[in-house]
């Protein structure tokens, strides 16, 4: 049973039914799904969501009504690791790593597009499709191939090819559009109008495949023994999964699922695609839209929807947002596998150099708990690491050469 009462706008407040919108027709505001949460009090209980599956169906009460069943590939439940090797290296007392790479294609986009097309089955749509900058393409081809739907994903023609094998390998149409992330979304824009039967999971269904990352927070909360964290570092894009985290924990303490105060959240960005931490750190009210120019293409929306919603956040709950350069994600890439065994994309390394960067400044508290979002496979980027991660040696078959390069390789790790 879904607590989902319908759609109302951010912005003026206006109701409408749980159909296909996706802006408010009197503001233009954009919609989010509100739910009934007194009543929601006396069902959702510990007991009833430790009952539920090991998906983010579990919360299943807190989301949209899927209608009959839910299009679920398994999304959700990840590792929340505790990580005190890389805690160590950065100074800080408690560190979780919220392991998203363990989703069924490899991303957090798995949560979003679960409930996205369990709602688009739910109102009628026969195609799944989507604006992509590579993760939200391989999953909405995924879950379409699941339930036997056709596809059509849009993605910038120049991503990354394990990107592009990974989503055209469900068969589902794939097209590459010669620009930026942001000249895709306005084609999409476009496309919905021309094509009602189509389900795109980020423009017409958006409210619906928002309420997804919502599922980020109440896993967190569960997997630290009903309690919140005092700090998240979430990576930002659009800035939908920052705003919807919060609101999930915002909803398991009105719900009494979770004692205590909301976690302050902090942004992580790349400094070629930063509008938000821009905007955050010159004090601007409104978000000036950039260029892209970054190896973090699964972040790199230059013009981001949610951006407003995110300084919001930021600027009333304490919050920061970090910008790091190219180099600096390529190396907490590589810091992130060494200390944790974790493998993360291109969007992972900017999630850790930004929690770095601003344990280096103050903002975040080192002696206070953090939870880190990790929200993509490294499988996804290799372009990026594929020229410095290589063998450490090529040697003939023999005893010798293998004592020799062994060698060779302790004294420079020695000196």
């Amino acid at each position: 049973m879904s607590f989902a009462t319908g759609l109302l706008c951010r912005e003026c407040g206006t109701a409408y039914p749980t159909e296909a919108r996706y802006s408010c027709d009197f503001c233009f505001g954009p919609l989010e799904v509100s739910y009934d949460l007194a009543a929601a009090k006396d069902a959702v209980t510990r007991e009833s969501i430790m009952d539920g599956p090991n998906s983010i169906w579990r919360y299943g009460a807190l989301l949209p009504d899927p209608g009959v069943k839910p299009v679920d590939l398994g999304a959700g439940w990840t590792p929340l690791r505790r990580a005190s090797r890389l805690a160590e290296v950065l100074g800080v007392e408690e560190l979780w790593l919220k392991d998203d790479t363990r989703n069924p294609t490899g991303s957090f986009k798995d949560r979003v597009v679960s409930v996205a097309l369990s709602s688009a089955r739910r109102l009628g749509f026969t195609t799944a499709a989507c604006a992509s900058t590579g993760n939200l393409a391989t999953s909405v081809a995924a879950h379409a191939a699941f339930i036997g739907w056709p596809s059509v994903t849009l993605i910038p023609s120049d991503l990354e090819k394990s990107k592009i094998a990974m989503t055209a390998i469900f068969g589902g149409t794939v097209l590459g559009v010669e620009g930026n992330y942001d000249d895709v979304n306005r084609l999409c824009v476009e496309l919905v109008a021309e094509h009602p039967d189509w389900a795109f999971a980020n423009v017409n269904m958006r409210p619906y495949y928002a309420e997804g990352s919502k599922t980020l927070a109440y896993e967190i909360a569960e997997q630290l023994g009903w309690r919140a964290p005092d700090q998240v570092v979430v990576p930002v894009a659009s800035g939908s999964q920052l705003t919807k985290v919060a609101k999930g924990f915002h909803e398991f303490i009105d719900l009494g699922l979770v004692d205590g105060a909301a976690p302050v959240l902090f942004g992580a960005q790349a400094t070629g695609c930063s509008p938000i931490a821009t905007a955050f750190t010159q004090g601007a009210e409104y978000i000036t839209p950039q260029r892209p120019n970054t190896i973090a293409r699964s972040l790199a929306i230059g013009n981001p929807a949610d951006g407003p919603y995110v300084l919001d956040e930021l600027r009333r709950n304490g919050g920061d947002c970090g910008s790091v350069p190219d180099e600096e994600i390529l190396e907490c890439i590589g810091l992130l596998a060494k200390t944790e065994g974790v493998f993360a994309e291109t969007a992972g390394g900017v999630t850790i150099a930004s929690l770095r960067q601003m344990i280096q400044r103050g903002t975040i508290n080192p002696h206070k708990s953090i939870v880190a979002i990790i929200s993509g496979h490294g499988l996804k980027t290799l372009d990026a690491v594929v020229d410095s991660a290589v063998v450490s040696s090529t040697i003939q078959p023999s005893l010798a050469a293998a004592e020799e390069a062994l060698r060779f390789h302790q004294l420079v790790a020695a000196s």
